[in-house]
């Protein structure tokens, strides 16, 4: 169990020891260790990895798991093991579990652990200059970028409203931005606009179902390139990306385009923030590659 007690604005710290005792009442015989600084998670789930530990449980919140996701790779490569990832949802986002059917009621989540299977998914490299990341869910290029980086400069105590406030601030202050996407070499777009999102799940931002097609384990990156959408419009159009219609949306259909490929890059001459799983790691350019079936996952028995 890799624990971060400062996932949640501390409310992680402050229930591991409830949950340690209810996961051991489950029959979970666990060693935990609780990271103190960004990174740690990223270095202990790599020696658990490596010395294949049948469950690297990650417990707080996406930050957390992005990290521990990082701790199954050695650079840009995969590292041989038998590990499995688990995860207990505490932190703010919980956007990775919503795609895999991951409980967010602790019991119901260390069911999982105890009861569940491990799925076979693929992950996402991310390569930024010369630095190589690694993550699960989605990545984005642009105003996502920007809110999620005001979230982590916030109090996360209101939890989801804190996503709330943080788009609404960075709606105020946003510019578009000229954005160049290339799939799969051949595919390539030219466009000033919003963001670029590189989707591996479906969910991002606090609950907005911005990918509803993407599957994490067909082997392609759902791509959003979301054009001019104005400040209004984002507002008024916000319920329809929380339930995932708003490829549906007349209004926003032509602003909207959904490509696949398994390789995206994207870049621009200005400066835009790239965010993975919610944490800014850096600007554009950025090439986005997917690593195919690279990944146990414990999630629920169907």
């Amino acid at each position: 169990m890799i624990v971060n007690p400062a996932a949640a604005a501390g409310r992680t710290g402050r229930r591991w020891p409830a949950i340690a005792e209810l996961a051991r009442a489950s029959g979970l015989d666990f060693d935990a260790v609780l990271t103190v600084r960004p990174g740690d998670a990223t270095e202990i789930a790599r020696k658990a990895v490596r010395e294949s530990r049948p469950l690297v449980v990650a417990v707080g919140g996406d930050g957390t798991l992005n990290e521990v996701v990082n701790g199954f790779f050695e650079g840009a490569r995969p590292i041989a093991t038998s590990s499995t990832l688990g995860l207990l949802q505490i932190g703010t986002g919980g956007d990775t579990r919503r795609t895999l059917g991951i409980p967010i009621e602790i019991a119901a989540a260390i069911r999982v652990l105890t009861e569940g299977y491990p799925r076979l998914i693929d992950t996402g490299r991310a390569t930024l200059g010369a630095q190589v990341y690694h993550f699960v869910n989605i990545a984005e290029a642009g105003i996502g970028a920007e809110v999620s980086e005001r979230v982590n400069r916030m109090s996360k105590y209101l939890g989801r409203t804190t996503y709330l406030l943080a788009t609404l601030s960075s709606l105020a202050g946003w510019r578009h931005k000229p954005l160049r996407v290339s799939v799969d070499g051949g595919i390539r777009r030219e466009f000033i606009g919003q963001a670029v999102v590189v989707a591996n799940c479906q969910y991002y931002g606090g609950g907005m179902r911005i990918a509803p097609r993407a599957a994490p384990d067909d082997g392609v990156f759902d791509v959003i390139v979301a054009g001019p959408i104005g400040k209004l419009e984002a507002i008024l159009k916000a319920r329809k990306l929380y339930s995932g219609t708003h490829f549906e949306d007349v209004g926003l259909r032509h602003k909207l385009e959904l490509l696949q490929g398994a390789r995206v890059e994207v870049s621009s001459p200005d400066v835009v923030l790239v965010q993975l799983d919610g944490e800014v790691v850096g600007q554009l350019p950025a090439t986005f590659e997917v690593v195919p079936q690279a990944l146990r996952f414990m999630v629920p028995k169907a």
